[in-house]
């Protein structure tokens, strides 16, 4: 994984090309023993005006060439969708080494075009539903929204505003998730934001889209990560070192539903399939990266995952079981909001992470005996929800 943050002078080729380096190296293995690629990107086509053949130029570029290589794009879960996609592949035996890669770069110079991008990430041929639902929720979108932060900003605070509604969820509690995870980022080297806040502090920052203030809200962010994959056999025979067992890899896409049917959200249903994959429930998992593009999206996705129960994952942020060395660790990286939000590197980072979680190398950050670890990836919306997530299950395997 790369650093994450604005790299106005390198290129997303630049960037992918670090990140496979590293994990090809980090696995003792070279480029030759790739078998298949899967590239996700989703901004370079309508930043960079680059279509359809992204991974094919990137990863020539760095001397990967002569196997098939495949273009993802998935939303903000295209990376998880690669690496989904990987391990398909491995499992089904038609590689026994694939390469899973992520890259973006939406700091070009004009903001407002890169937050234009994820005007198409909701359904455009009927773009009074996205209004409607806004409204049933308890929000709408103005004027100020243009050009000014990304509509998803809105998403999440009209979902944000259902949810204290109905389960009482407060300010103070969103500010105490943004809090938690600027502070767990103060030790991650590779993350955009390094500073700590407070509670206080998060409340008082500039209003984004209320409730959410500018700290509980991802950046604009550029960076790569890659994981190789690979069957058991294979990585015994090529001598990788330090494996980590995907225990699950689910993705799932969302499907109509009333507002107040949780039990059918699409986080919910990606996670029930995991932990059934698995052969593990929620009580199980030592760590969790989960997508919070918002503060909010971390108490919503924990619930929907079982790591906290309906309508207490405020509460659980606000009482610390959320952070490091408490109940159930949620974001050691300081999540989306801190570490950044390449879009589609975003999946592979929080894997990057659960693997350093589970080979005991996060330093400062490091859960004590992380064994099993789970990512949480979103992407766009469509109904009430994110139109896909992806839900994967990681274990130590010991020597």
């Amino acid at each position: 994984m790369t650093t994450f943050g604005r790299h106005r002078d390198r290129t997303v080729a630049d960037l992918a090309a670090e990140a496979v380096h590293a994990a090809v190296a980090d696995a003792a293995l070279s480029l030759s023993d790739i078998d298949v690629a899967f590239y996700a990107n989703t901004t370079q086509s309508p930043l960079e005006g680059q279509h359809m053949i992204g991974g094919q130029i990137a990863l020539r570029r760095l001397g990967l060439g002569g196997i098939p290589i495949f273009n993802v794009e998935n939303a903000c879960a295209s990376g998880t969708s690669a690496f989904h996609l990987a391990v398909a592949h491995v499992r089904a035996g038609l590689a026994d080494i694939a390469l899973a890669v992520g890259a973006e770069k939406m700091n070009v110079g004009d903001r407002a075009r890169a937050m234009a991008v994820f005007d198409g990430a909701y359904d455009t041929s009927r773009p009074e539903t996205l209004a409607e639902t806004l409204t049933e929720l308890g929000g709408d979108i103005d004027d100020f929204a243009i050009g000014q932060r990304s509509v998803f900003m809105d998403i999440y605070a009209a979902v944000a505003r259902a949810h204290m509604r109905e389960f009482g969820t407060t300010e103070e509690q969103i500010a105490a998730v943004a809090a938690k995870n600027h502070l767990h980022a103060v030790h991650n080297e590779r993350a955009f934001y390094r500073a700590g806040m407070t509670v206080r502090e998060v409340l008082a920052a500039r209003p984004l889209a209320p409730p959410l203030t500018v700290p509980m809200c991802a950046p604009l962010t550029d960076g790569a990560a890659a994981v190789v994959v690979g069957s058991a056999e294979a990585l015994r025979n090529l001598g990788v070192p330090d494996p980590v067992d995907v225990m699950a890899s689910v993705v799932v896409s969302g499907q109509d539903r009333d507002l107040g049917d949780w039990n059918r959200h699409v986080t919910r249903v990606a996670g029930r399939a995991a932990y059934e994959q698995a052969g593990v429930g929620p009580g199980d998992v030592d760590v969790a990266e989960v997508h919070d593009a918002t503060a909010f999206a971390e108490i919503l996705v924990s619930e929907m995952l079982g790591l906290c129960e309906s309508g207490s994952g405020g509460m659980e942020a606000a009482s610390g079981a959320t952070a490091i060395g408490g109940r159930i660790p949620i974001n050691p990286s300081g999540g989306l909001e801190s570490k950044g939000h390449p879009l589609a590197a975003t999946g592979l980072g929080q894997i990057f992470e659960l693997v350093e979680q589970l080979r005991g190398r996060a330093g400062v950050r490091q859960v004590t005996d992380a064994r099993i670890g789970l990512t949480e990836n979103g992407g766009g919306f469509l109904g009430y929800e994110e139109a896909v997530a992806a839900v994967t299950i990681l274990g130590r395997i010991d020597s």
